[in-house]
């Protein structure tokens, strides 16, 4: 660390803080020892971010020219209204693809914000312009679905599905001047597939995408394309800017007119008669449920076990006269597709499954979500559940129904039964879990720090301030060659990798 931050921060030295660490005299040495070593951390992540911007800026990319009268009638044409807030954000993407220096863009969201129809108006404007789109999802079950979502915010656009498992075109036939879709997994850029030049590429669930993939998408080439990363998890903005600090931001922080909060009960074993009444009412008016089981059996690692058990206890009891499916994670792609194909033409009423639907599963008619075992997950995940429902004009219901009701559940549990907010409730994961598992999967994102954990936010904070502070003050390293060297040789890793 620079002597002008060791000073002004009063950090212990470098030789200091190991040794304290290792032999504490206090609690107070030892925790201003641990907070020394995580801002080390930090404050040498920034510089990477920053480094890999400025690295960003020698690159191209394709123009795209903003035609604004093609615009303004794709949107007018769209089933809905946008709010403000994806408006502001689409436009931000259009005027990025319009610059011939590579784009690289997060667009957050809360669940059910509309991150897919701003998606798709950047892909709409590069294909008009006469680009390639690539969309990647994180898996083949998501990736089916988008290409039915593209499909009805574009019926004329050329969309091809490219999959471990399913393909609508070789890749050989795919042509350089002919604009299209080319939907897949990540692991379309992970294998090496050779596709034609790309004009965009939108990630979905960003998270599963580290720096080092994002910065291999613009290696090579001699254009780089456009690159619109989007979280399925809300994530407080100070933290997003450590996370995907190589990144610029846009937030949807709106949800579309007509949408109400979805009505969140706590279900406890004196409730369950009330609740499978309510759900039983929903079924009669002709809605759908869904039924989320947890993992259970640590040996079970897709709970297809415990969701195939409730599948049979509820068709055989409080939900007999419905029918009922089943999702989960052992069943082959093509099981997985027809069920889901199922569920949303309303063939079967009831869907009971693991985590699967978590993300992603876009059915309007579906109004009611039983969580079983709900005690089992993370604030994050719950709230990425509830957005299963909520995604028409009829009022929505989340039941929350845990097999266990520690002080710690009560806590998280009733948290959610008032926040509906997803950015608040990931402030409020922050807070009861600290630098817990905060973002369930999300976190595998996290870089690979020693110590620092998500929840230190203030330290966060504190390292982008003076990292932009170096930045202005020595922005070659020159008065910093130790500094220089890390980040030189962190970015040739980010290369190599």
């Amino acid at each position: 660390l620079p002597e002008e931050i060791v000073r002004e921060e009063a950090f212990p030295s470098a030789a200091d803080a190991i040794t304290a660490v290792h032999f504490p005299d206090d609690r107070a040495g030892l925790d201003r020892a641990i907070s020394r070593l995580k801002f080390e951390e930090l404050f040498l992540h920034q510089l990477l971010f920053a480094e890999i911007r400025r690295d960003r800026e020698t690159r191209t990319a394709h123009a795209f020219g903003i035609n604004e009268g093609y615009l303004k009638t794709f949107v007018a044409s769209l089933p809905f209204a946008l709010t403000n807030a994806q408006r502001k954000a689409a436009w931000e993407i259009v005027q990025d693809c319009a610059k011939d220096r590579p784009m690289n863009r997060l667009l957050e969201g809360d669940v059910g914000s509309g991150k897919t129809a701003v998606a798709a108006i950047a892909v709409a404007h590069v294909l008009d312009a006469g680009g390639i789109c690539a969309y990647l999802a994180p898996t083949e079950i998501l990736a089916g679905q988008q290409v039915a979502a593209l499909k009805r915010f574009l019926p004329k656009a050329d969309i091809h599905l490219l999959t471990g498992s399913r393909k609508t075109v070789e890749v050989a036939e795919l042509r350089e001047d002919h604009p299209c879709i080319i939907v897949g997994t990540h692991a379309l850029f992970q294998e090496g597939v050779a596709l034609p030049p790309l004009g965009l590429v939108v990630i979905d669930e960003q998270h599963r995408f580290g720096v080092q993939q994002r910065h291999a998408l613009i290696e090579g080439g001699d254009r780089a394309p456009h690159l619109l990363s989007m979280t399925a998890t809300p994530i407080p903005r100070s933290l997003a800017l450590t996370l995907y600090g190589d990144l610029d931001l846009s937030i949807l922080n709106e949800r579309p007119k007509g949408r109400r909060p979805v009505s969140t009960h706590l279900v406890l074993s004196r409730d369950k008669k009330w609740m499978w009444d309510s759900v039983r009412l929903q079924l009669k008016e002709g809605r759908q449920v869904y039924v989320v089981c947890p993992l259970i059996d640590p040996s079970d690692t897709s709970g297809a076990a415990s969701a195939t058990e409730a599948a049979k206890t509820l068709q055989a009891g409080e939900l007999k006269s419905a029918k009922v499916g089943l999702l989960h994670g052992k069943m082959k792609s093509d099981e997985k597709v027809q069920t889901l194909a199922a569920f949303r033409d309303g063939t079967i009423q009831v869907l009971v499954a693991t985590t699967v639907v978590e993300v992603g599963v876009d059915v309007p008619n579906a109004t009611a979500i039983v969580i079983m075992g709900a005690e089992r997950f993370g604030l994050a995940q719950l709230h990425q559940l509830r957005g299963r429902v909520g995604r028409s004009d009829f009022q929505s219901f989340c039941y929350l129904m845990p097999d266990a009701f520690t002080t710690n559940a009560q806590q998280r549990l009733l948290a959610l039964t008032r926040i509906h907010d997803g950015f608040a409730l990931a402030e409020k994961d922050l807070e009861l879990r600290g630098a817990g598992n905060v973002f369930g999967d999300a976190q595998s994102g996290f870089p690979d720090f020693k110590l620092a954990t998500p929840a230190d936010v203030p330290l966060m904070k504190k390292a982008r301030d003076w990292s932009a502070r170096m930045l202005r003050q020595d922005p070659q390293f020159l008065s910093h060659p130790l500094i220089r060297k890390h980040v030189r040789r962190s970015l040739d890793r980010v290369h190599l990798e």
